[in-house]
């Protein structure tokens, strides 16, 4: 019969937490592209042509 080894690499719900931490991260720099990077705080006072 085959047997686990322990497992010595991440947890799995690190590995999953980070998942969702880049789907997030890459959700708001994509939305702030569309949007116009108007939210960006680069770009307050700099007019828009």
């Amino acid at each position: 019969m085959s047997e686990r080894e322990p497992s010595t690499g991440i947890p799995r719900w690190v590995i999953i937490f980070g998942i969702v931490a880049v789907v997030l991260v890459l959700l708001v720099v994509i939305n702030m592209l569309l949007s116009g990077g108007h939210t960006s705080p680069i770009q307050h006072g700099v007019p828009q042509p």
